[in-house]
């Protein structure tokens, strides 16, 4: 049987909004990312058979097939192939997963999947707000506001929902945004982060320097000040401490077939043992990780304590404690070098930058399989689960 292996997988640190990443074009970010892919792994890259570029917001500077345009004005032969894919914050993940597809089926043997978001200089959001500005009409259709009547689908108020149907407390998300600050603060004076990270070289008022730190960790964090911050909705419970960090980013992962390791002379990181993608309630939206999580575990044949570490994304609080809660997930291994609302959450970007700090985690623990899951727009979930060799 075909198998798929992760060969490496690299992000950028990550920039806050109109911060470190802010000067730098989107493209020119996913070119770093695959400039770094080519200059750490010695094999021909005129083999890649197609990079997968997971974006969000595909607008403005992050048009016209983002991923092929990262590919010309990157390192990499123009030969190489690259679409663009929108499966809103698990579209990176969605891209490791078609790459890992395609070699499984034996019609590829060597895929480029990614993600680029640059928050900064195309706005969450702007894609839909610009054309509805310019009167060119509204994602809603007439079939759609007929099912769902007056439900304009949000991210924040799926959260909101969450915290009332789990029965998690304004005290229980602060305490978790402090956690996470805390491990990404501790990962990062370890340097865990270090072979992961590639350096982006921008220009500061100092001079020239290389982004080599995730600006959005809170080193100095405390309670105290995360649960003065204001709550976003009167009467809610979630704040922008809590939530996750608007991020500038990107992030690749090399995926390869047993043949192309055999005739490249590469080392595999980890071997991809399960994928899966579904979907529930759009209302809610954002609790589909956990019914994810679930029929994966029962299709790979496992249980969440036979998972080392898992990964699941900080888009808001209550998500990965309302996972933690439903599966009897331990949560000494949840994002055990922080997650989203200390390292950022750069959209179509995290997938893959979620699997690079996956494997840096069962590195630094030992651990043999890890597990990342993503809440998506929609109501869907991505879950990849990991063998690490």
């Amino acid at each position: 049987m075909a198998e798929a292996y992760i060969v490496d997988a690299v992000r950028t640190a990550g920039g806050k909004r109109g911060g470190k990443l802010a000067g730098i074009h989107p493209v020119d970010l996913g070119a770093a990312v695959y400039d770094a892919i080519a200059d750490r792994n010695d094999f021909d890259t005129s083999k890649i058979d197609d990079v997968i570029t997971g974006c969000v917001s595909q607008g403005g500077e992050q048009t016209m097939d983002l991923g092929r345009n990262a590919v010309l004005a990157s390192k990499l032969p123009d030969s190489i192939p690259a679409v663009t894919i929108d499966r809103q914050c698990g579209s990176s993940q969605q891209a490791m997963m078609f790459a890992a597809q395609g070699i499984l089926s034996g019609t590829q043997d060597m895929v480029l999947a990614s993600g680029i978001e640059s928050m900064t200089r195309v706005p969450m959001g702007s894609v839909a707000t610009l054309f509805m500005k310019e009167g060119l009409g509204n994602y809603k259709s007439p079939r759609l506001e007929e099912k769902y009547p007056g439900i304009m689908f949000s991210q924040f108020m799926g959260a909101e929902m969450i915290v009332k149907k789990h029965g998690f407390t304004k005290d229980d998300l602060d305490a978790f945004a402090l956690e996470s600050h805390r491990r990404a603060k501790a990962a990062t004076e370890a340097g865990h982060f270090k072979r992961e990270i590639v350096g982006v070289q921008i220009e500061t008022p100092e001079g020239t320097e290389m982004h080599l730190v995730d600006q959005g960790i809170r080193f100095d964090a405390t309670l105290e000040g995360i649960a003065g911050v204001k709550i976003l909705q009167e009467g809610g419970t979630i704040t922008a401490a809590s939530s996750s960090q608007i991020c500038d980013g990107a992030s690749a992962v090399l995926i390869c077939s047993e043949q192309a390791l055999k005739d490249h002379g590469l080392t595999p990181r980890a071997r991809i043992h399960h994928v899966s993608v579904t979907a529930g309630d759009p209302v809610i939206m954002l609790e589909e990780p956990l019914f994810a999580t679930e029929k994966a575990l029962k299709r790979a044949g496992m249980q969440i304590g036979d998972i080392d570490a898992y990964e699941v994304n900080e888009a808001f609080a209550p998500v990965p404690l309302a996972w933690m809660k439903y599966l009897g997930a331990d949560h000494s291994r949840l994002n055990v070098h922080g997650g989203a609302i200390a390292l950022g959450h750069p959209l179509g970007a995290s997938g893959t930058k979620l699997m690079a700090t996956l494997l840096g985690v069962l590195d630094a623990t030992g651990g043999k399989y890890g597990l990342q899951t993503m809440c998506e727009g929609g109501g869907q979930a991505n879950v990849t689960i990991i063998e690490r060799l």
